[in-house]
């Protein structure tokens, strides 16, 4: 039996990111008006990460150490009975209302998925951008940019498990490939509220690897095609891969000046 409103939190670390990990754990213990099960998947040796995440009351799942899919997963295999799904990195955080804003509209429009906008944040913790797509990022999930902020989204717990676990030959865009997953199954809402903070630095999985990225991220995109549009994919892949590589410079300008 599933307790409604509850939220399966899962914080993915390898204990090497102690300076935000805490406020990332905070943020989740400071939702309100929702009930919040935190667990924090971290090495056996992290042990300075491990410690946090006692300090906020989570509880503490061993990383598999087979990336960030698995670890993902055996977070979720730690649910109980939690009705939703939501994670972010250990350098991400939600707003204080961000939980009970997603759960509320998902509950209120009877979907599968519901993300807000979500901000950008430099490393010197000052906002500099906002990801605002709105019903734009569902229109062109399957074609064009993944404009749907992961640690702004809340999932169906019953329905990321009607879609299986995340793909763990997936290094950069596991939620890309989940999302087009989730796609078949109800619809996905938004709403312009910001409900979460993605911090953006050099080091980021995604920002350090671009071109790797976007070149999984194309190939996920083909295998969700019907068959006979995937000879096809490239005469949209190239526009696409343009705009994705000029919108991420200017995020990173723009990070880099925010800087002193």
């Amino acid at each position: 039996m599933t307790s409604p409103g509850a939220v399966l939190a899962v914080v993915p670390t390898l204990g090497e990111r102690t300076d935000t990990l805490g406020a990332a754990l905070a943020s989740i213990r400071a939702q309100e008006g929702v009930t919040t099960t935190l667990v924090v998947v971290a090495p056996p040796d992290a042990t300075e990460a491990r410690d946090i995440a006692t300090e906020h009351g989570a509880l503490i799942v061993d990383d598999p150490k087979r990336g960030l899919s698995a670890a993902v997963n055996v977070g979720i295999d730690a649910a109980k009975d939690e009705s939703y799904f939501s994670w972010i990195g250990d350098d991400d955080e939600l707003r204080p209302d961000g939980l009970r804003t997603l759960v509320d509209l998902i509950e209120d429009e009877s979907a599968v998925v519901a993300f807000g906008a979500c901000e950008y944040m430099a490393g010197d913790n000052r906002v500099f951008a906002v990801s605002r797509a709105g019903d734009w990022a569902t229109r062109v999930l399957a074609w064009g940019p993944d404009l749907i902020p992961q640690p702004a989204s809340l999932t169906r717990l019953d329905a990321l498990r009607a879609a299986g676990p995340f793909d763990e030959k997936l290094r950069f865009v596991m939620d890309l490939d989940m999302f087009l997953r989730l796609r078949r199954l109800g619809r996905f809402v938004s709403t312009p509220r910001a409900v979460a903070v993605y911090r953006w630095h050099p080091d980021a999985l995604t920002v350090a690897n671009r071109g790797a990225s976007i070149a999984e991220a194309e190939m996920v995109k083909r295998r969700h095609l019907p068959p006979r549009l995937r000879p096809v994919a490239c005469v949209w892949q190239v526009p696409v891969r343009l705009a994705i590589n000029v919108v991420s410079s200017q995020l990173s300008r723009r990070a880099r000046r925010t800087q002193p």
